[in-house]
């Protein structure tokens, strides 16, 4: 849950009024002490509490009853039969104060939502109350039976309370998403949109939910009225986080959302911040990650258009971002339909991408520089790419990739260097089916450097993928040109079945280079 990447103290700060009042409640047994004055006065306040703000404090209770649960778990594991006691009375003031808090903000909540809370209050109530007797027994054969009710009752209390907070975080769903459809001004569309985003950053379970209540709808609403036109980067930016679930595609595809975003590409009065967050909705919704893509229909008949906007918006990026946010989508649709990569041969891609990696404004990292070779190694299966990448000094750039290092030294990015390593090597080997390729890539010197691939595993990161790449590389080149390895990097790397050559390789120690 996104709540928990946050600095400790800050986390600390914000859970310490959740904490106190809990405290609070454990000594109030839950009886309010305010005269009818202050009662009045506590609704006027929180009626002003929006849909986000119920949203926020559901989750951050949310969080600590679950937290709380899962030590009880530990403890009770570890037979701490106080603590889990001493827990126990915190989880049912935590759910005593959650269901308070919720009722006073939202006020208009329904039978089904009375009834889960009737009941996971009793539920709260017999495990506080079987736990209680525990602390009382010493007999460890009737605590060792009592262990087994007492993980029961929790996983009981546990599917109460999971279907208590999903009913309320679809109902205050429900309500964020009227609101943005009901919007007739910038200002509430703008926060309401925002409310919505923040929550497609706690996980895929509310994207889902999003998605199923309409979230979809709504955003494109705004996304087809030019009044919104200055909210549209960021409503764009709400679709594609949605768009990392299959039921948020779905429902893309059912309201014409290709279309729209077809649409927003190719209108050149749209500011690049624009085009590139539309770019990134298509990248999210072609991700190969996701099995639903093979059904949009509806993506191959805008398909030309789409293509041919994404590549303007990869040759006139003005930064690395929007560059690398262009170059994902065609990377992504080259997997998605090999047409594409026709659409691409034709438009001239090789060339505009090529030039593009000389330029480091654009492609100013190793994940821009995957989606480049990316995009090159699923056009190389084309005999008429090897042309466009002579004539565009490819094999050079080809070449530069086999090098690629991390230079933060972070796991995302050395993983990136190995994806560019291991596709730099594919599209050389598939390239050099074409004599004129092969003979540039030997006078560049790559038969040294991916044999250099191939026995040093520090070179490759130790990546299994890299030496199989540069194994099917190597022994393409070497057909042309046998003489440009020594004896032993020929009996090693080139004679045997590549299944041996590999098992050698991951066997070799450093010093043997």
């Amino acid at each position: 849950m996104h709540l928990i990447q946050v600095d400790s103290v800050q986390r600390w700060m914000e859970d310490l009024k959740l904490m106190t009042d809990c405290e609070c409640m454990c000594v109030l047994q839950s009886k309010p002490i305010s005269i009818e004055e202050d009662a009045e006065s506590e609704c006027s306040l929180s009626s002003q509490h929006t849909a986000c703000d119920n949203l926020q404090l559901l989750l951050k209770r949310a969080w600590i009853i679950s937290t709380e649960l899962t030590r009880i778990v530990q403890k009770l594991e570890k037979n701490k039969w106080q603590r889990v006691h001493s827990m126990t009375v915190r989880v049912n003031c935590h759910v005593r104060s959650m269901i308070n808090e919720y009722n006073t903000f939202t006020r208009n909540s329904w039978d089904e939502m009375h009834q889960y809370e009737k009941v996971l209050v009793e539920k709260c109530s017999e495990l506080t109350t079987v736990t209680e007797r525990c602390i009382q027994i010493e007999d460890e054969q009737i605590l060792k039976s009592m262990k087994i009710c007492i993980n029961d009752a929790l996983t009981t209390v546990a599917h109460y309370f999971g279907q208590l907070i999903e009913l309320s975080l679809t109902h205050e769903i429900k309500n964020l998403i009227r609101e943005i459809d009901s919007s007739d001004n910038l200002y509430s569309a703008e926060s309401s949109t925002n409310s919505l985003f923040s929550l497609t950053q706690e996980g895929t379970h509310l994207c889902r939910i999003i998605a199923k209540e309409g979230g979809i709808v709504a955003l494109f609403k705004i996304c087809r009225q030019d009044c919104f036109r200055c909210l549209y980067p960021q409503v764009l930016k709400t679709l594609a986080s949605i768009c990392c679930v299959e039921e948020g595609v779905q429902q893309l595809e059912k309201v014409d959302g290709i279309l729209c975003l077809a649409e927003i590409l190719t209108d050149s009065t749209h500011p690049q911040t624009t085009h590139a967050e539309a770019a990134a909705v298509i990248a999210q919704i072609t991700s190969p990650h996701l099995s639903i893509t093979e059904h949009l229909s509806s993506f191959l008949e805008n398909m030309e258009e789409i293509v041919t906007a994404l590549l303007k918006l990869c040759q006139e990026a003005t930064s690395g971002e929007v560059f690398l946010l262009a170059s994902a989508a065609l990377a992504n649709i080259t997997f998605f339909d090999t047409m594409a990569c026709e659409m691409l041969l034709q438009l001239n891609a090789v060339n505009i991408l090529l030039t593009a990696c000389g330029d480091k404004q654009r492609v100013d990292s190793p994940y821009s520089r995957d989606q480049v070779v990316t995009i090159l190694a699923n056009m190389s299966v084309l005999d008429q790419c090897a042309s466009d990448i002579i004539e565009g000094n490819g094999v050079q750039v080809l070449m530069e990739m086999l090098f690629q290092k991390s230079s933060s030294g972070n796991s995302p990015e050395i993983a990136a260097c190995e994806r560019v390593q291991q596709k730099a090597a594919v599209t050389l080997a598939r390239l050099s089916r074409d004599p004129e390729v092969a003979h540039a890539a030997i006078k560049l010197s790559c038969i040294p450097r991916l044999t250099e691939l191939c026995r040093s595993p520090t070179e490759r990161n130790n990546s299994d993928s890299v030496l199989v790449a540069s194994l099917a590389a190597l022994r393409r080149l070497a057909v042309m040109s046998p003489d440009g390895l020594q004896e032993s990097d020929f009996q090693q790397l080139v004679k045997p079945r590549l299944v041996d050559s590999f098992l050698l390789c991951t066997n070799m120690e450093e010093s043997f280079v």
